[in-house]
Parts: C-alpha cells; structure tokens; sequence
C-alpha cells in the first residue's frame, strides 16, 4: 500500500466533454481530480478542500480564469497554478504569470500538460497540506 495518496488536482474548465477529457487523463496518470466548470464552484472547494495543484481554463462563464488566479493567491499563495488554455498569445501567457500563476501550456499540448502536471505536483506531494481560513 502507499504511504501517500494520490495527488490531488482540481480542474477548472467550463467545456464539459474537455473536462471530461482532462479528467480522464489525469486519473490514467494516477492523478485524483475534482472538475468544476465555473469559477464560483473552484473558488468554494479551494476553500473548503486541499489541493496538490490548480489547474484552470482562461474562459469561464462566471469569471476570467486569471481574475479566479488572483482570487485564488489572496486565500493560499502556495498551491501551484497551471492555465491550460486557447489563449495562447504572449500577453495571455503573461497576465496569468502575473496574477500568480506558476505555468501556462497552451491547447492542445496535452504532453506539455502532463509533463507540467507532473512537475508541479511532485514539488507540492512534498509538502505538508496548508490549513485554509476562510476568514481572511
């Protein structure tokens, strides 16, 4: 038996067969994932749940997914943030690194995404889980 569990990824991504797809995936790669398809949703279990890696889309119905990276560093500045999106120009790339996030791959590289996952994921598995208050 392992000593840890799996590591644990929440997905956000408002395209339900890409989340589907994303999921699917990261289980495949020994990966435990939650997927939510708006920022509301995210911003409730990054609250309430612990979390080895972030990973978000650009687009979201609710909020930009950046705005949500942002919203994300004031109640835990730790957690490693991975945009996988269609915006694939630099100023994209550079307003998400801005607002906190540790790396960009863009649609469709998915061995990009698994490489990043799994690089970002190892560094956070070494870590003991944060303590969240949703008071501040």
């Amino acid at each position: 038996m392992l000593s840890n569990p799996q590591p644990r990824v929440l997905c956000v991504e408002d395209d339900e067969d890409a989340r589907e797809m994303l999921s699917e995936l990261l289980k495949f790669s020994f990966i435990e994932t939650r997927a939510v398809g708006t920022a509301a949703q995210a911003l409730s279990l990054v609250q309430a749940e612990h979390f080895d890696l972030l990973l978000l889309d650009t687009w979201l119905p609710d909020l930009d997914g950046v705005e949500l990276c942002r919203r994300v560093r004031v109640m835990d500045p730790h957690t490693p943030v991975l945009f996988y999106s269609g915006a694939a120009f630099d100023d994209d790339k550079k307003r998400a690194i801005e607002a906190g996030a540790t790396a960009y791959v863009a649609k469709p590289d998915v061995d990009r995404l698994l490489e990043s996952v799994r690089e970002l994921v190892s560094p956070a598995r070494a870590s003991p889980p944060k303590q969240f208050n949703a008071s501040q």
